[in-house]
């Protein structure tokens, strides 16, 4: 498997929050290849599992969230669409950006922008709040009526491209750069015997509430979850207190309340065994902002592990991440499975 590539394809499909069903279908061909089975259950979440055949195997699971940030159309203003978030929009990214608003066919567009000779001084260093932004899509008011229904949503017109000599640099990195670790990982076990019937769930509604993994680790019931998702990594405008994790700096291992303190030191335990590049990345609260905080609590609790790859310029048309860095958590991923087993 060429990860590069993989993420590449992967960025170039528009899924954001709730309107993931093109990015689920080409999620699920590219699983079937390695699962016994596959399905996408009511909430959209893409999940397969390849079964062990030993009696009484507890269930392992792997989640990354497939949905990205994006836009949703709430209505038309002489021919320009207004527009609302659909996850974390950074307001301060958006004017002049491009997008793809996913009408049938899609459709270009570019956030308005006043150009700098008639923007009034005091208006210079101002952030334009998205709900005084405007979507320019060449139409006028009657056509561009017609043409986009409100509740259309869409996304930022940029795909993901090679950048430097071992990254990629592109929007959705977060998280399809976790979905692709976990590709990687089960390409690596794919002759591998296992102590554990193993999930994989691509989940969706990560960016709007971690709303398809509550449900669908609920009707999975593992034992164990590894949840991988992005964090941050650190620029120079960074402070050593909040951002420590590099770029290239290896995967990065959770420890905080929000982890099962067995399966954190299981992981941690293979690491450095297995010599996989690593961190420790501390979440202090209840909540890493991620789909650990819903998975952990599903049920009667589920043993949660979290493994980030660093990220630069998160939820940005341009995020950054290493490849070497999704290796080493495929890496991880892949001993940890083969690690675990039968205890229930």
């Amino acid at each position: 498997m060429d990860i590069a590539e993989t993420l590449i394809e992967l960025c170039s499909i528009p899924g954001p929050s709730g309107f993931e069903a093109p990015m689920a279908q080409r999620v699920k061909i590219l699983l079937e290849q390695f699962m016994d089975e596959t399905w996408i259950d009511v909430m959209g979440n893409v999940i397969g599992v390849t079964r062990c055949g030993k009696d009484g195997a507890s269930k392992l699971l792997f989640d990354a969230h497939i949905d990205e940030i994006g836009l949703i159309i709430t209505g038309v203003e002489e021919g320009f669409l207004r527009f609302a978030g659909l996850g974390g929009l950074d307001a301060r990214h958006l004017p002049a950006s491009c997008v793809e608003v996913l009408t049938d066919p899609p459709r270009y567009g570019v956030i308005s922008v006043l150009p700098p000779h008639v923007l009034k001084k005091e208006d210079e260093e101002k952030v334009i709040k998205i709900e005084d932004m405007f979507i320019n899509i060449g139409l006028q008011q009657e056509e561009a009526k017609a043409a986009v229904p409100q509740g259309t949503p869409a996304v930022i017109a940029e795909g993901a491209r090679r950048f430097g000599d071992s990254c990629l640099c592109g929007k959705a990195l977060d998280d399809r750069a976790g979905f692709a670790s976990i590709l990687r990982a089960l390409e690596l076990l794919k002759d591998a015997e296992l102590d554990v019937d193993l999930y994989v769930m691509a989940s969706v509604q990560e960016e709007v509430g971690t709303r398809g993994a509550a449900p669908g680790a609920y009707a999975i019931a593992p034992a164990r979850c590894v949840i991988v998702d992005v964090g941050h990594a650190k620029t120079p405008d960074t402070k050593p207190a909040e951002v420590d994790d590099e770029l290239g700096g290896g995967v990065v291992i959770g420890v905080g309340p929000n982890m099962n303190k067995e399966l954190t030191d299981i992981m941690l335990k293979l690491a450095r065994e297995n010599e996989i590049k690593h961190k420790i990345g501390v979440e202090p609260g209840g909540n890493s902002g991620t789909n650990a905080r819903a998975i952990q609590i599903s049920r009667e609790g589920i043993a949660t592990g979290l493994l980030s790859i660093p990220t630069k310029y998160m939820h940005s048309a341009h995020e950054v991440v290493s490849l070497e860095d999704i290796e080493n958590t495929a890496r991880l991923l892949c001993e940890t499975a083969k690690a675990v087993g039968n205890e229930n």
